[in-house]
């Protein structure tokens, strides 16, 4: 195997590794509010954690699911360059979506993004929450905001970043999409819940 390839695979299990971790799954039974999984929808990520009504909990959840991609790829970075970072992200990514540890069932990764951009190209992280809270205060449904901030994001990337860095948010972003297929569906439909509960057409 050449030897450039080895960081680049040691940087994708590193996230890979980090990003598996269900934050939202520990948080929850640690202050015994049972198996995440069996409220809501059934998501281990923060937005799920909120319908516990625990508040405290789903901001905890955001930022440890932020982190756990901001961490693996400043290490990656610092060891062994920006390429490997941006390979840290992606496995930060799918760590968080498909975690081994869970019989690869995850969450949809919307906080995991946000951090791996932040860690990536700071600036087009701000942006990507930026858009997600205009779409949010806007029109009131979590996964519209998601998802208008993930379509978005490649091209800031690309404008702000390099050619790199956006082939590899927009991967991140059609990852993001996969795992919202079933919130677009609801969307197209006009049947997906708004931040505070009832439904809204998109």
């Amino acid at each position: 195997m050449p030897t450039e390839i080895l960081p680049l695979l040691y940087a994708l299990v590193l996230g890979y590794l980090c990003g598996s971790i269900p934050f939202g799954l520990i948080l929850t039974r640690a202050a015994g509010l049972g198996d995440i999984r069996a409220i809501g929808s059934g998501n281990i990520g923060a937005t799920n954690v909120l319908r516990t009504g625990n508040k405290g909990l789903a901001a905890g959840t955001l930022v440890l699911d932020a982190l756990k991609a901001v961490i693996p790829v400043l290490l990656a970075r610092h060891f062994w360059g920006e390429d490997a970072a941006r390979v840290a992200a992606l496995g930060a990514f799918l760590g968080h979506c498909f975690p081994v540890w869970l019989g690869f069932k995850g969450g949809k990764g919307v906080a995991v993004m946000i951090g791996s951009l932040l860690a990536l190209n700071w600036i087009v992280g701000l942006i990507f929450c930026a858009v997600w809270l205009l779409i949010a205060f806007t029109r009131k449904i979590s996964s519209l905001a998601a998802l208008t901030a993930a379509a978005t994001a490649p091209i800031f990337a690309y404008v702000l970043g390099s050619e790199r860095l956006a082939l590899v948010v927009t991967g991140l972003a059609l990852l993001l999409f996969f795992q919202h297929r079933e919130n677009i569906a609801r969307l197209i439909k006009g049947t997906e819940p708004s931040i505070g509960g009832g439904r809204k057409a998109a």
